[in-house]
């Protein structure tokens, strides 16, 4: 599988289907080499891949990420090995833990042990029946790591890693953590938009939810933050360090760092100013001759 050093993460939920579709093929066209889809409160991620898939030739579709505590084990290995198997290996599994704060107050679940629930749902995709055809090649997992047992997990049993809602500074521990090896395809949002104040009001709509989940906010400390920084939508240094805002040069010198820092691919998420429902094709257009040629 070759998802390139650039791809893009994004809800389609704000899209109609034939928009989504349209979205996809010009993120294939300009040369992005996968596209990351959510499983949250919107498009079932494997449903909306099938539906992808039939419209592109080339781009991966990788999850980021699905919910294990939402999902058996043996149903997400069926439906991860037919899409494997319908898009001639593009399909990228990404799967992540949650957090205590979504499962207990929204699912009204108990929040396990994240690594002992991982471990034990790899355990379970791996003995998984299958009466599908026989595979070309064994389809790949990719874990939303951020702690260090957990990166150390993601780098022993899977492909790697998939960071989200993390600066530069925690690639670079990361890859220390996980070594050469492994991918490390951390999520980098993006927004083209040179107004500080205007960008930074825009970074802390899609900052609110993140900064209130207890995984986020532990990580960001990691990198150096105060608590105190990450109350109220974040001080300014928070916000700078979470999102990239700027001209195309500032963008494409943020994902560097990502690069420069030991990440494998960078999947870039592009705000839109005006509407948080959608991404900005405006955005992706104006950075894929720098990010992808340069």
């Amino acid at each position: 599988m070759d998802i390139g050093r650039v791809g893009v993460w994004t809800r389609t939920d704000g899209f109609s289907t034939g928009e989504a579709i349209e979205f996809a093929q010009r993120v294939e066209e300009l040369g992005y080499g996968a596209l990351w889809i959510p499983d949250a409160f919107g498009r079932d991620p494997f449903a909306h891949a099938a539906l992808l898939f039939s419209h592109t030739s080339r781009l991966v579709i990788g999850t980021g990420v699905v919910n294990i505590h939402l999902r058996e084990a043996q149903a997400t290995a069926c439906a991860q090995k037919e899409l494997h198997d319908q898009s001639d290996g593009r399909f990228l599994l990404g799967l992540g833990v949650s957090h205590a704060t979504a499962m207990e107050s929204l699912f009204r679940k108990p929040y396990p042990k994240p690594l002992a629930s991982m471990r034990a749902y790899l355990d379970a995709i791996e003995k998984a029946m299958w009466w599908g055809p026989e595979l070309d090649g064994e389809p790949p997992i990719v874990l939303a790591a951020l702690g260090p047992l957990m990166l150390k997990l993601a780098g022993e049993r899977t492909l790697g890693a998939h960071p989200f809602f993390a600066p530069p500074e925690n690639t670079q521990r990361s890859r220390e953590i996980m070594g050469p090896g492994p991918w490390l395809c951390p999520e980098q949002k993006v927004l083209l938009e040179t107004d500080p104040a205007k960008a930074r009001e825009r970074a802390r709509t899609a900052m609110s939810g993140p900064l209130t989940m207890p995984n986020y906010r532990r990580n960001l400390m990691r990198s150096g933050f105060e608590e105190s920084e990450l109350d109220d939508g974040g001080n300014d240094r928070v916000v700078d360090a979470v999102v990239a805002w700027g001209d195309v040069e500032a963008l494409v010198e943020r994902v560097q760092d990502h690069l420069d820092a030991g990440a494998t691919h960078v999947c870039i998420q592009p705000l839109d100013v005006a509407n948080p429902t959608r991404p900005s094709l405006k955005t992706l257009e104006a950075l894929a001759p720098s990010l992808l040629e340069g």
